[in-house]
């Protein structure tokens, strides 16, 4: 049994076939109604065509690009870290031994020349090259103690940033290399300790711990000292500028009240001047009022009459 269906001419020049069932067909006709079968036989060839290689291709090349900006930027990163830190410490671990240590060598190589040999007991009296030798090995250990507190002091906190990442390679390599030189010198002291009396490597580390406990106390005692004598030089000046000020300011009022006198002096003076001078011009001035008005009389002088000549 056949079905009707019904065409639709859609705007752009298609026809829709709907049937009963209402499935609804598209068929794209060219303007002369005709459809055109070669176009979409040709998509469909171009679709079939296309090598899947390509795409597996073209997926390489995005995967490989965006690994390497990936690790590019991993990079930059790093090192802008490793430059954060390596100027956040600066040289915190550039150490380097105290002069002491090639002192100490001169004098022991001075010794030797002269006599003494390593290991020898000192007995009850210790020659000179002997306690030469032991005041510069203890002042060579004293001298370490800076650089040796310091590792010690750093190293907890290195370990634990370095477990952490959180410290660059460039800082984890310095406290390294500070360490093992640090290491070393605490062991070659010890060495030269055993050498110059056999066992004084046992306390020779804290024997310079006490000394220089003792010289740090000392150096600050001395500070403090020179600190009070200070704050007392300076405040015996403060105390001197502070009476000198008060002298001055009390020659100031008396000067002031001395000035004020002599002004108060003066335009009592220059006052009775002007009084006087005022007084003897209002005196002249009656006198020569006084002498116009004897010239006056005189002039109508006489019996009444009036002076001869007056009139011609």
């Amino acid at each position: 049994m056949s079905t009707t269906g019904e065409a639709t001419v859609n705007p752009d020049g298609s026809t829709t076939f709907d049937d009963a069932t209402g499935a609804d067909y598209d068929n794209t006709t060219d303007n002369s109604g005709i459809p055109n079968m070669d176009e979409e036989a040709g998509a469909e060839e171009i679709i079939k065509g296309t090598d899947p290689a390509l795409y597996l291709a073209i997926a390489v090349v995005l995967f490989a690009v965006i690994f390497i900006f990936i690790q590019i930027r991993k990079k930059r990163k790093a090192d802008e870290i490793d430059s954060f830190f390596s100027n956040l410490e600066g040289d915190k671990f550039n150490l380097q031994l105290p002069a002491a240590v090639d002192e100490y060598y001169e004098v022991k190589e001075k010794c030797e020349k002269a006599g003494w040999e390593p290991g020898q007991s000192t007995g009850a009296q210790p020659s000179p090259h002997h306690r030469a030798l032991a005041q510069a090995l203890m002042k060579r250990c004293i001298d370490d103690i800076p650089i040796v507190t310091h590792i010690q002091r750093e190293s907890p906190g290195m370990n634990k940033l370095y477990s952490q990442s959180m410290c660059s390679v460039k800082q984890w390599k310095d406290y390294q290399a500070a360490e093992a030189m640090v290491s070393a010198e605490v062991e070659e002291v010890r060495a030269e300790a055993d050498e110059v009396e056999p066992g004084w490597s046992q306390v020779i580390w804290r024997q310079a711990m006490q000394y220089s406990q003792m010289l740090k106390q000392k150096e600050e005692q001395a500070k403090k000292a020179q600190a009070e004598q200070q704050r007392a030089i300076a405040a015996q000046r403060a105390a001197s500028a502070e009476k000198a000020n008060a002298e001055k300011a009390k020659y100031d009022a008396v000067k002031a009240k001395v000035d004020a006198e002599k002004a108060r002096l003066a335009n009592a003076d220059q006052f009775e001047k002007d009084r006087v001078a005022k007084a003897e011009q209002a005196a002249q001035e009656l006198l020569k009022a006084e002498e116009r008005e004897k010239q006056s009389k005189n002039a109508f002088g006489g019996k009444g009459g009036i002076k001869k000549g007056f009139l011609g």
